[in-house]
């Protein structure tokens, strides 16, 4: 997965104010950047779609994407923003912020231009997003800020870590604004997670998870399923192997009897549920250094 590999570069973090007319002619990027409208109204257009951006509305721009900002009413705008690549490379420190289109930028600058990874992320990223917690995502921002326009000692480091829980977070609003109905029922969902992790010790049905949710059996393993990547029965069968190795580690509880209280019929029963599950045999856990 892609994001496992990434490590941010953060070229530009500003909190910028408007008071005035302002408008940023068609440009294309070489890197990527965030712009949150915290205060007043914008225009933007990107690559011939218009959007209306207002307080609590966040926008990417990809490299080469064209767009066009402009401030409109006489309210002060706000706006912060980060230029950023989602990988260090040696030019990153070089690359400057473009305010020209590609046909007015110079050759020797096109190698500026950085590769778009956006839809090769588990859920990409839209163009424009409508914030449900703003006030979440404006801290996590302006925390970014402080820390590049401080540069206190490791600042690096720091902002690299803060980025990375902004676009989680990013992504997962995203998320949950193209899946509304899992998000709707997400307090179900996590009490389904929170009872299944509370009965490790037993063999647990489908049918019984629906009499519990009050959620039909085949809509709650699809949301289930849309929220956590696995069926519930599959999740509850990774508690249950987590809870049996616990057991096999920090116990000395012979395999026989951590079998009988997990629920298994007999100790073989419980050898191939935990193979199947780890795969390894669960006195590859008990072994002694």
């Amino acid at each position: 997965m892609i994001l496992h590999q990434i490590s941010p570069y953060i070229r530009v973090a500003m909190d910028n104010f408007v008071e005035g007319p302002w408008l940023i002619k068609e440009r294309q990027l070489f890197d990527y950047e965030l712009l949150y409208i915290m205060e007043g109204e914008v225009n933007v257009t990107i690559e011939g779609t218009a959007y209306e951006g207002v307080r609590g509305d966040i926008f990417l721009f990809r490299p080469k994407q064209r767009h066009r900002i402009q401030k409109i009413g006489k309210q002060r705008l706000r706006q912060p923003h980060l230029h950023f690549d989602f990988f260090y490379k040696e030019d990153s420190e070089k690359v400057k912020v473009s305010f020209r289109p590609i046909e007015e930028i110079e050759p020797e600058e096109l190698s500026y231009f950085r590769p778009d990874i956006i839809d090769e992320m588990p859920v990409p990223l839209s163009s424009h997003l409508r914030l449900k917690n703003p006030v979440f995502i404006e801290k996590m921002l302006l925390d970014i800020i402080y820390e590049f326009e401080t540069k206190m000692p490791y600042y690096e480091f720091k902002i690299k870590g803060l980025f990375i829980q902004l676009w989680i977070q990013l992504l997962r609003e995203n998320y949950w604004s193209l899946n509304s109905h899992v998000e709707t029922n997400m307090h179900a969902l996590m009490h389904i997670k929170q009872y299944l992790m509370h009965n490790t010790n037993r063999k647990i049905s489908l049918e019984e998870i629906a009499r519990m949710s009050g959620i039909s059996k085949h809509y709650m393993v699809r949301l289930f399923h849309k929220a956590f990547g696995m069926s519930p029965i599959q999740y509850h069968q990774l508690m249950r192997a987590h809870s049996a190795r616990h057991m096999i580690q920090f116990t000395n509880d012979p395999l026989t009897v951590i079998a009988e209280n997990m629920g298994f019929s007999s100790i073989h029963a419980f050898s191939r549920f935990f193979k199947t599950i780890e795969g390894k045999n669960p006195s590859y856990y008990r072994r002694k250094s």
